[in-house]
């Protein structure tokens, strides 16, 4: 009876699945023929898809009959388009042969217009960083990686607790909005140490866009925009891997991370997993008892996941958790408040999003609904002198809800156009409380947006023209940031841009002044001037991209000039000490400024086997009148900006002679520049002018095949090899713990082991 039952279920199974309409087929590449697996498979204008199977191939159920467009789709490919008439009922065959697209031509970004759109397309510069990026240099979280784009560097600017920034184009991180998937959710508190805090294992990417963006995104994008993609659910997988660096080739820095994936056969669901854990050890560097590098234990675990509720409608949702122990100074091993010299932060942060999309079934008319938030709770310990009241507590909450709504008219005046129009509330509620500084910020933060833009395009050339109102409530009436890009293209292989933008940053607290740092024995405090007013920024670029492949080498050149101009540009200021002791910085406007230079960045691809990747940065950048930043009568005021070289440049090489074996080099130079150093270890006030720095980087890998679906890989290398390396550290309790710059790392070694399933 049981073999009957079986029998009969198998024959309807059959005819079910010979009675749906299905399309089947495989993806292959066009230079070798391989089959390509993991490639996501779509019917255009709907949410049909899958994705293509281990050995590269795909069956795509109930589509639709009748005239149909099916894209070929996968990171690291161009994008394929093919019609077919599918006949009801019956299954239809439709294959792929597709190309590399080593210089990321035809990668999808969302930073250029708030909407998808190729690089190819863009109506301006987005760089993309890709997870082999992050592979190729050994990048465990995202500041380390951050520098191997043209106009970015990295610095460090605390001994201690080891504060990081991200400067573009020369203007500080403040100047800079980072973004969670689109959302500007990531606060002035989480600027502090956040791109530090976020490993590379929950990223699918990193677009970056040089210039004002305020437009776009709202105030603070007045240097760039920085917009983190989270890892996104495009097939079943799971990876487990470790890399443990030796700091100085000693001191362990050990990275662990997870990830796993899992999609609905019907590519109708789907969820992206991820967690990480890091253990560093403290370092010192001159031996004096005092960490140049501090402890740091972390531990993140999050999940992005997707429900396709129609054929054109999709609901999103991402949520991650982080904690993290960060402590710097000397006598770690005692409490906080018994060291001479202590940084001590606990963060515990809970991020989330939710997005509806929704669109007609020719993708004329989308929809796009959203809210975010963020909240940070922080206990902190900023002392010296065995201080037991410079314990700190800090609550911080962040959110934004909008709509966006995007229409594609086949002709609006002189030729086809996308309306985008969109309006967003964003909040921040921030407690800061240092009561043994006698400081505490009660900030409350919301703005008002709406923004509209349209763009005229086609295949030759492109005008954008949009602009966004802001009404602030620390600003007394609405600010309009207006936006114009032109792209023209000549020919297929021929970019050239040009684009203005405005942006502005309201009078509060930003990152840096959440931040105190112990100075010759005590602390040195930021304040903000009662009388503080608004910053705003014009800014204007243009720049031509060349394609050019030669035979199988693709090529690409980017030149980029840039020029911003700030007007009651913040500066600081020494403004004495206060009844304790402690010196006082205050936030003020200055006069004006202005940031300009050229951007240059070259690929050549020969193949997925031989790969370089280079760019440099010359810039200048100047206060428009001479600045007095100490009362140190000795130090003659100067335009220049602090911490700014006006030339730097990075490298990243990959060459895989196996198969199974790669090797990468990656570095960066970072020119001379003027930093600060404030009394204390030395006598008085002074300014330095640094050396240069060669930081450079090699990495071996060899991948093992243990089974069909399983495979091991194998790691090693040396980061600066050279030891290109800060020597004249302050010492002891009375250092500088803001003289610090240069590479983060002295020369260290590590091993990593990655197992892909």
């Amino acid at each position: 009876m049981k073999l009957k039952i079986t029998i009969l279920l198998s024959i309807f199974s059959v005819y079910m699945f010979a009675a749906d309409t299905n399309i089947i087929g495989h993806v292959v590449t066009t230079i070798s023929g391989e089959h390509l697996p993991f490639i996501t498979i779509m019917v255009k204008g709907t949410n049909k898809g899958t994705a293509t199977n281990a050995s590269g191939h795909y069956i795509l159920s109930n589509v639709p009959d009748g005239k149909q467009t099916v894209i070929a789709k996968g990171v690291g490919y161009i994008p394929l388009e093919k019609e077919i008439i599918v006949s009801k009922g019956k299954s239809n065959e439709l294959n792929f042969e597709v190309s590399e697209d080593l210089v990321q031509l035809n990668e999808v970004v969302v930073s250029s217009n708030r909407s998808e759109t190729t690089r190819r397309e863009a109506s301006n510069i987005v760089s993309i960083m890709s997870p082999k990026l992050f592979e190729t240099t050994s990048s465990v979280c995202l500041a380390q990686g951050l520098s191997f784009q043209p106009g970015l560097r990295i610095e460090t600017n605390c001994q201690n607790c080891g504060f990081q920034q991200v400067r573009i184009n020369g203007l500080d991180g403040p100047y800079t909005q980072i973004l969670i998937d689109s959302r500007p959710i990531f606060s002035a508190l989480a600027g502090v140490y956040g791109i530090e805090q976020i490993p590379t294992n929950m990223i699918e990417r990193v677009e970056v866009v040089r210039g004002g963006g305020s437009a776009l995104f709202g105030s603070n994008a007045i240097a760039g925009t920085i917009n983190i993609i989270t890892k996104e659910p495009l097939n079943n997988l799971a990876t487990l891997s470790n890399q443990t660096n030796f700091i100085g080739g000693n001191n362990p820095d050990v990275n662990t991370s997870l990830n796993a994936a899992l999609v609905s056969d019907d590519n109708k669901a789907g969820v992206s997993l991820y967690a990480s854990s890091r253990h560093r050890s403290a370092f010192d560097a001159d031996g004096d008892g005092y960490t140049e590098i501090g402890v740091l234990q972390s531990r993140n675990v999050g999940f992005r996941s997707y429900y396709k509720t129609s054929r054109q409608s999709k609901l999103t949702a991402e949520y991650h958790n982080l904690g993290e122990f960060r402590r710097g100074g000397n006598n770690l091993d005692l409490p906080a408040h018994q060291a001479d010299v202590t940084e001590q932060i606990e963060h515990n942060i809970n991020s989330g999003g939710l997005k509806y999309d929704l669109f007609s079934t020719d993708y004329k008319h989308r929809l796009n609904i959203f809210t975010s938030a963020q909240s940070i709770e922080r206990k902190s310990y900023y002392g010296a002198g065995k201080d037991p009241n410079a314990y700190g507590t800090t609550d911080d909450l962040s959110s934004v809800s909008g709509a966006q709504y995007m229409y594609s008219l086949e002709k609006l005046l002189f030729s086809p156009a996308e309306l985008t129009l969109g309006g967003e509330y964003s909040y921040n509620k921030m407690v800061d409380k240092q009561l043994g500084y006698d400081r505490q910020i009660n900030q409350t933060v919301y703005t008002y947006s709406g923004y509209f833009q349209n763009e005229w395009k086609n295949k030759f050339w492109s005008i954008l023209l949009g602009g966004r109102f802001d009404k602030h409530n620390l600003i007394k009436n609405p600010i309009l940031s207006p936006r114009l890009n032109l792209r023209y293209n000549p020919s297929e292989f021929i970019n050239f841009s040009t684009s203005y933008g405005s942006g502005f940053r309201a009078p509060q607290a930003f990152d840096e002044d959440l931040h105190i740092t112990a100075v010759a024995g005590q602390v040195q405090i930021i304040k903000l001037d009662p009388n503080l007013k608004t910053e705003r920024s014009n800014s204007f670029s243009v720049s031509g991209d060349f394609y050019k492949q030669f035979g199988k080498v693709q090529t690409i050149l980017l030149i980029e000039g840039f020029y911003t101009d700030l007007n009651n540009v913040f500066v600081l200021e020494e403004d004495g000490v206060d009844a304790d002791g402690n010196s006082i910085l205050m936030r003020k406007n200055g006069f004006g400024a202005v940031v300009k230079g050229v951007n240059v960045e070259a690929k050549v691809m020969a193949s997925s086997k031989l790969q370089l990747q280079m760019g440099a940065t010359l810039q200048k950048s100047q206060y428009k009148e001479n600045q007095q930043w100490s009362e140190n009568p000795n130090l003659t005021p100067q335009k220049n900006m602090f911490r700014t070289p006006n030339k730097y440049s990075y490298l990243t090489l990959t060459f895989a002679p196996l198969k199974q074996f790669t090797m990468s080099l990656s570095g960066t130079y970072t020119g001379k520049m003027l930093v600060q150093h404030y009394a204390g270890y030395v006598a008085e006030d002074a300014e330095i002018t640094t050396p240069e720095f060669f930081d450079m980087n090699l990495r071996l890998a060899y991948d093992l095949k243990i089974r069909e679906s399983t495979k091991v890989q194998l790691s090693t290398g040396v980061q600066n090899i050279l030891n290109s390396y800060q020597k004249d550290f302050d010492k002891g309790e009375f250092r500088d713990a803001g003289f610090v710059y240069g590479p983060s790392l002295p020369r260290s070694i590590f091993v990593g082991l990655l197992l892909k399933l």
